[in-house]
């Protein structure tokens, strides 16, 4: 089984360049430069510049920022959400897990990216705005694996001891569920930041996303659809990096999974 090194490596650069690039390459991502309008990537222009002169690279950076901190926050409230509600679902069963059940569906009956859509239309979008509407779209699934887990571990006779011996609920799941659970909310986590990134990406492509002068990879990409006959860079390189991510977040979620499967065969 081979260890996704590559991948950590890809997702640990593009983290210090988003947070730390700025400070190496000081060229602002708001400069306007009408002598600088779609040059391709150069030296002086790495990743070249767009149809109002400003560089690139420079807007890589400053919008890795936004992608990242909605991908990762959104998916830490997802995941906690999910966490929380499928623990509760699966240890204490009856009507616990019935409502579990009708709100799941009722959220599942609308297409997420739908749902998204609707939101943040009557919403004024921003970074805390999206990590919101996109966390209270995307906890179902996690939440629903964490369900499934949580149903197998009850059945197990050290929790129905646990219960006989009246040992309080919440230490039950404390110190006996969340170590048997952390491999799928891991697995989970990993892949809801990606799909929270991809989200973030399509609202923004919409114009529905972050709003002016903020910038994220997908409100670069969108900017770039307009010229991208003549200037192919301009939706290139920012598409790139969601691709990267994504790719890496999926291929350490894969090695993560591999690892989970081959310890419950084990058991």
């Amino acid at each position: 089984m081979k260890k996704p090194y590559i991948s950590i490596a890809i997702l640990i650069g593009i983290v210090l360049l988003s947070f730390l690039g700025g400070y190496f390459y000081q060229v602002s991502p708001y400069l306007l430069d009408k002598n600088a309008i779609l040059l391709p990537p150069s030296l002086e222009h790495p990743f070249g510049t767009d149809r109002l002169g400003r560089d690139l690279l420079a807007r890589v950076i400053e919008g890795g920022k936004s992608s990242l901190i909605i991908g990762v926050g959104s998916a830490m409230i997802a995941s906690f959400i999910g966490l929380v509600a499928g623990v509760s679902a699966g240890f204490f069963r009856g009507w616990v897990d019935k409502i579990f059940v009708v709100v799941v569906d009722l959220f599942l009956t609308f297409p997420t990216f739908f749902l998204l859509l609707a939101l943040v239309s009557y919403i004024p979008a921003s970074s805390l705005v999206l990590i919101i509407v996109i966390s209270l779209t995307g906890w179902m699934g996690t939440a629903r694996m964490i369900r499934s887990e949580s149903f197998a571990i009850a059945k197990k006779p050290f929790v129905k001891i646990l219960q006989i011996a009246k040992v309080p609920s919440y230490k039950i799941i404390l110190k006996y569920f969340t170590p048997l659970i952390a491999p799928i909310f891991f697995i989970s986590f990993t892949f809801a930041v990606g799909g929270a990134i991809l989200a973030e990406s399509g609202l923004s492509f919409l114009g529905l996303g972050v709003l002016p002068p903020q910038m994220s990879w997908g409100s670069i990409l969108s900017e770039g659809k307009e010229v991208i006959d003549i200037a192919w860079w301009v939706s290139f390189f920012p598409g790139l990096m969601i691709f990267l991510v994504t790719f890496s977040l999926i291929n350490i979620s894969d090695y993560l999974q591999k690892i989970t499967n081959k310890k419950e065969k084990m058991l």
